[in-house]
């Protein structure tokens, strides 16, 4: 059947692997009954098809947790004519543990010493064709960055799987060993077939003089700070352009699509879906693509050169108290500029718990569009010393949140008898493989940008039906008209129906809720349309303000500002957790979450600053 599955501990190189074998030719899921993603992928060669399973991450095959009983599975299933081991050249004898678990499982393999380049950079020598004799299967020297390497890979796996090999020898180890007896057997067989493998002509070594910094415990979370920061601005650099590009189009094609239809008689609605919503969607996915492609330019780089491992080393200590490692730090940085950059950041978590975790985690940190809102609504109604407040008030909740959203979703996604620090050794630094970088951000961007228009689209035409009329007035649309019947309802949230069509509107795009208010209390504008064009909407803040004041108390405003900044981030990042996860349940369940404690909130905040303000 040519069915190879990949084996291998987290950052051993397996996605590289997978995603340079199949390129688009993949499809990305949950294993049935599990919330563990499963990769499915094939390539041709030789004009022979090859189907490629990327196994979960773990460090071993004890079945402690849904990713070992998987992989084990798999394996002793033989749902894989051939397993491919991946172990870190770099750091042999650690990475060799996993090849130590696998040997027990009397199936065909080949081991692929991956991070070859850095091995040499460290000045190590490996002897391959000794290490093969030594464990009677092939042992193939290789970088997975590099394009080169992936001919003599795919001929290997044609050889194998016409005439397979196995393991010649595996680690002494009986039932009734204990499990520190277990380890310790493991590690002698390592030993063993490591014996006159690799040569180090280093002698001598020193602390890095960028390490001596990084692992500083107070300079060196600052430098890592301020870099992931630098990252984000760096990323968006290089998706401004391609999101300009974008944000053109809904500008070009608005008239000439709108002239057509109208040629034709065709239903206002219809003309307005077809030359608004559709460009403007395209728009959407466009920017959500760019952005993604930003973020794994500047973090694939980061990633590469060593420098994500030293900065979840300083944070993992602060993490594990949310119930995760310090790989989560970068996302949750990211976060601050953009959820969708956060939530795409969390591939670098070592498995799917962790991973759903820290993405429900960064929905708590307010984005940029959050503070281009917050401040200005809370200056309609508060003095500047009183507005500080408010913000220092969000900062607060945020901690807050991210807190709570640990301990509901933690023991579950990442149970406490299954975490554990991260055991890693830091890479050295070495260059960027430039080329592989670009590639896979390139491939990633493509994935969002097909998905998301399907997704996007959908719920965008879901808002644009209640939002929509055929004149300016918001009170023609059918938003309004079920706005002002469950009144008596937000009202319990401290929100009248305006300042709750606007709290909805902020789950499309936080930075189209000061237009939506100036729609809703000056009447100038459409709510789709500004919805839906929400980076063109001029809004006068003096006289929506002067308009807001006249219905809106001020405990209402304070309200619907800690509703709107707790509120689901935006539609994009919505489908982006979901694209990251591949679990429509998990995706629900965090957003409704969010969406209800975010109410919660604006009721407790109303009911209270009632009593004093």
């Amino acid at each position: 059947m040519n069915r190879i599955a990949l084996l291998g501990q987290p950052n051993s190189g397996k996605s590289t692997v997978f995603n340079a074998l199949t390129g688009s030719r993949q499809h990305v899921g949950n294993w049935p009954g599990k919330t563990v993603e499963k990769k499915d992928g094939y390539y041709t060669y030789d004009g022979v098809r090859y189907e490629i399973t990327d196994l979960p991450g773990s460090y071993s095959l004890s079945g402690n947790s849904d990713e070992e009983i998987i992989t084990e599975n798999c394996i002793r299933n033989k749902e894989a004519d051939l397993i491919c081991v991946l172990v870190d050249a770099s750091q042999l004898e650690r990475s060799m543990y996993m090849l130590a678990e696998f040997a027990s499982m009397d199936a065909p393999a080949v081991l692929l010493l991956n991070m070859m380049d850095v091995a040499r950079s460290q000045g190590k020598v490996i002897d391959a064709d000794l290490l093969s004799e030594h464990l009677g299967i092939p042992v193939l020297p290789f970088t997975a960055a590099e394009d080169k390497d992936y001919d003599q890979l795919k001929e290997l796996f044609r050889k194998e799987l016409a005439a397979s090999h196995k393991l010649k020898t595996v680690p002494m180890i009986s039932e009734d060993q204990d499990e520190k007896k277990t380890a310790d057997a493991k590690y002698a067989w390592i030993a063993s077939v490591l014996q006159g493998i690799s040569e180090n002509k280093k002698t001598h070594f020193t602390l890095d003089k960028w390490d001596r910094i990084l692992l500083s415990p107070v300079k060196g979370k600052i430098v890592c700070i301020a870099v992931v920061f630098l990252g984000f601005l760096a990323a968006m650099l290089i998706c401004i352009p391609f999101m300009s590009v974008g944000s053109m189009l809904p500008g070009i094609l608005n008239k000439p699509i709108a002239d057509f239809l109208n040629g034709l008689n065709v239903h206002p609605w219809l003309v307005s879906i077809f030359s608004l919503l559709i460009p403007n969607t395209i728009y959407f996915a466009m920017s959500m693509a760019a952005f993604v492609f930003g973020v794994n330019i500047v973090f694939g780089f980061l990633e590469e050169i060593g420098f994500l491992a030293r900065t979840a080393y300083q944070f993992d200590n602060v993490l594990s108290k949310l119930g995760l490692q310090g790989k989560a730090v970068a996302p949750m940085l990211m976060g601050l500029g953009c959820t969708i950059g956060g939530a795409s950041g969390t591939r670098v978590m070592d498995n799917w718990g962790q991973r759903m975790l820290a993405m429900a985690i960064v929905w708590a940190v307010p984005c940029g569009s959050i503070w281009s809102v917050a401040p200005v609504v809370s200056s309609m109604f508060f003095p500047a010393w009183a507005t500080m407040l408010v913000c220092i008030g969000i900062l607060v909740y945020v901690v807050f949140m991210m807190w709570m959203v640990s301990k509901i979703f933690g023991n579950t996604l990442a149970p406490k008898d299954q975490r554990s620090g991260m055991i890693m050794e830091l890479p050295p630094y070495h260059k960027a493989h430039w080329k592989h970088i670009i590639k896979e951000a390139f491939l990633k961007a493509f994935d969002i940008f097909r998905r998301a228009l399907r997704t996007v689209l959908l719920i965008s035409l879901i808002f644009w039906i209640f939002s929509y009329t055929s004149t300016v007035n918001v009170e023609d649309s059918l938003l309004y008209k079920v706005g002002t019947v469950i009144e008596p309802v937000t009202r319990i949230f401290g929100m009248g129906w305006r300042t709750f069509v606007a709290f909805l509107s902020s789950a499309f795009a936080k930075e189209a809720v000061l237009g939506v208010l100036n729609a809703l209390f000056v009447s100038q504008g459409s709510v789709a349309d500004i919805t839906f064009n929400a980076n063109k909407a001029a809004v006068d803040t003096s006289l929506l303000a002067a308009s807001m004041n006249l219905t809106v108390s001020k405990a209402e405003a304070l309200a619907f500002i800690f509703a709107c900044t707790f509120n689901i981030p935006c539609v994009m990042a919505l489908f982006t957790t979901y694209r990251e996860s591949h679990s429509f349940k998990w995706t629900a369940r965090v957003a409704l979450f969010y969406i209800g404690s975010a109410l919660l909130l604006s009721c407790v905040v109303y009911h209270v600053a009632d009593l004093f303000i």
